[in-house]
């Protein structure tokens, strides 16, 4: 189990790699009273067994994982341009859980639900077979030191567990601003027959995807940010 304070009892697993690190973060006010406040409603408890994601939203839409969402500031702006997908998203990291439910608050977002717990367990045990329209990775831990690369979260063993539960037609969609991990994520997927690039190597930035401050500040300093799509045959 973890030290930080701030991190739930319900993301400490016996699994040998973590794809995350628990990192050290303050709550502000603003975000534990979100927590508070709209955690109820938005917040969904991992449980080891699949949901109806129909019930879990209120409605019947396509629905987009997105694994690791730090701060909430991309997945709110992109929520806010598809009112007609559901976003099911996964962060273990409380301050950004609760960035993400203030962001919900101040926005009037109606389409995302969080669930605070490593995002591995829960594809593997809540979500059904073919249930998800896409999946984002933005910016995943990219573990830089050779000796570490293993615990990096675009795995081949990580696509079998997600393949299955990505319908035919639905997309993959990674963006990383670390090269070596880009060349990997674009190896893992051209290597699996049930995917098919939607561009000659790497992607274009999708529309939808909003340049962060983070990124937009490397991208001055000279840094590369690499996407990556993928569709399912």
């Amino acid at each position: 189990m973890s030290d930080d304070p701030n991190t739930p009892e319900s993301v400490s697993h016996p699994r040998g790699i973590r794809s995350y690190v628990l990192r050290t973060g303050r709550t502000t006010v603003g975000q534990a009273k979100a927590i508070e406040t709209l955690g109820p409603q938005y917040l969904v408890p991992y449980q080891p067994q699949a949901v109806d994601l129909a019930t879990l939203f209120g409605r019947q839409a396509p629905t987009i994982l997105e694994i690791g969402f730090g701060m909430g500031e991309a997945t709110a702006h992109i929520a806010g341009l598809m009112p007609e997908k559901n976003f099911l998203c996964c962060e273990v990291h409380t301050p950004g859980v609760g960035a993400l439910l203030k962001r919900i608050g101040d926005l009037g977002l109606s389409n995302i639900r969080i669930v605070q717990h490593d995002a591995v367990e829960v594809l593997e045990h809540m979500l059904p077979p073919a249930s998800l329209a896409g999946v984002h990775i933005f910016f995943p831990d990219p573990w830089h030191k050779a000796r570490h690369n293993k615990r990096r979260l675009v795995q081949p063993h990580f696509l079998a567990k997600l393949l299955p539960r990505l319908r035919s037609g639905g997309y993959i969609h990674c963006a990383t601003d670390w090269e070596p991990y880009a060349q990997q994520m674009l190896e893992v997927l051209s290597a699996e027959p049930a995917l098919q690039n939607t561009a000659d190597g790497y992607a274009a930035r999708p529309d939808y995807r909003p340049l962060t401050k983070f990124e937009n500040r490397g991208l001055k300093l000279g840094h590369g940010v690499w996407d990556v799509v993928f569709t399912k045959r």
